[in-house]
């Protein structure tokens, strides 16, 4: 429903910005602007969803083959020491560990579409355990905070839109959204565990909290101690070897399980394939929108209002163009998926506007759509403080994300 009133209002206000403009300055082109911009945005919707389709096969095969030859699980029961104390309320052995995991990695991967089943299935469990079925236990708001803050240490998606887009080196944002998206998860963990009065002091806890800490400060010493034209490859070499490193133990696991890993990763593809089809109609129906809105002026309004301000603080303006991506993200993943590829499309891949808005992209997951699907399903109407600390780590994140695209791409 919220997308329907975003989707509107795009069209809505464009005309009525086109309006104003041919009044106030004579310039009687500008829808003939926008009904250009609306056919290459279809065009263009269509030709990325085509180029996205086989890469989200390949990865999904690989997450199948994952999954199938014990890698995800064998991860699973490495994480059960944390997740048994940041879910106090889930019975030890229960299958809803699996699902929350295979959640949590899909997301760790960046593949939103196939995050949602195994989400979807963690919420249904979750809601078996819970007490009072129209309220929020405390196992769903830790959970969904979780996914909400939408923690990525690959984001495949990302590269692959980088890589349509024409970007010379599309895996040279992986750090900048580690470190990024590492901050908003551990802002949305630190904000619910306080509501829970879950023991962030226990030495499990506290030594997962720290040794994230002392990782992303890691990465940041190491960044500033390089040349600034050494950045960008290095990070890209990092993020490439970690890809390969786990295709190799899906598929080692996979021969030690002796299972048929071809027909598996077949099996896997098949549900990649599915998924990007089915993206070609919002893909092309929120271009649509974004482009009718930017060709009419709007766009520039609003980033021109935002440099404005920045300016005004005394803050630097170079990020207020990336920003609409961090804007549309809490409400809508393709709606802000359509402004990452518009910033990209309008300012180059390889720019810092487009960069920054592959950040963003990255940084964190789309609050209300989550909070209103998942819960939708299990009929919670009273969602608690999930809201609330979901945008906090929505904050925590943006405001990462501006610094690290500062301190990685910034050539100003």
């Amino acid at each position: 429903m919220v997308l329907n009133y975003i989707w509107i209002g795009f069209f809505v206000i464009a005309f009525v910005v086109g309006i104003a403009k041919m009044i106030l300055t004579g310039d009687y082109t500008v829808f003939t602007e926008m009904m250009n911009a609306l056919f290459a945005a279809a065009k263009s919707g269509f030709e990325i969803s085509l180029g996205l389709t086989g890469v989200l096969s390949f990865w999904l095969g690989f997450m199948k083959i994952g999954e199938k030859g014990g890698s995800v699980n064998a991860l699973a029961r490495w994480s059960s020491p944390v997740f048994s104390r940041l879910f106090p309320d889930i019975p030890k052995g229960h299958p809803a560990y699996g699902s929350i995991f295979m959640n949590l990695a899909a997301n760790m991967l960046n593949l939103d579409n196939a995050a949602t089943p195994l989400g979807l299935k963690a919420i249904k469990e979750l809601q078996e355990l819970n007490e009072e079925k129209d309220k929020a236990s405390r196992s769903m708001i830790m959970f969904m905070v979780l996914n909400a803050s939408g923690l990525t240490i690959i984001p495949i998606t990302l590269m692959v839109y980088r890589a349509q887009m024409g970007a010379a080196n599309p895996a040279d944002i992986c750090i900048p959204v580690l470190i990024s998206t590492l901050a908003a998860t551990l802002a949305g963990l630190i904000f619910v565990s306080i509501k829970q009065r879950i023991n962030l002091l226990d030495k499990v806890l506290l030594g997962f909290i720290c040794g994230v800490i002392l990782l992303i400060a890691g990465i940041v010493y190491w960044i500033q101690s390089l040349p600034q034209e050494k950045i960008s490859v290095y990070s890209a070499l990092v993020a490439n070897c970690l890809l390969f490193t786990i295709l190799l133990i899906f598929l080692i696991s996979g021969l030690r399980k002796k299972i048929n890993v071809y027909d598996v990763f077949i099996e896997g593809a098949k549900d990649g394939f599915k998924t990007a089809v089915m993206i070609i109609p919002y893909l092309i129906a929120i271009l649509a929108g974004i482009a009718v809105f930017r060709a009419s002026g709007a766009m520039n309004f609003l980033t021109d209002g935002l440099a404005h301000l920045a300016a005004f603080c005394g803050l630097p303006t170079d990020w207020v163009n990336a920003f609409p991506t961090a804007l549309m993200k809490p409400l809508s993943g393709s709606g802000s998926r359509g402004m990452m590829i518009d910033a990209m499309r309008t300012y180059g891949a390889d720019s810092f506007v487009g960069r920054l808005s592959c950040i963003f992209q990255g940084t964190t997951d789309t609050t209300f759509y989550v909070v209103a699907v998942y819960f939708g399903v299990v009929n919670i109407k009273n969602t608690r403080y999930t809201i609330p600390a979901a945008l906090f780590a929505d904050l925590v994140g943006i405001i990462t994300a501006i610094a690290v695209g500062y301190l990685f791409f910034y050539r100003g």
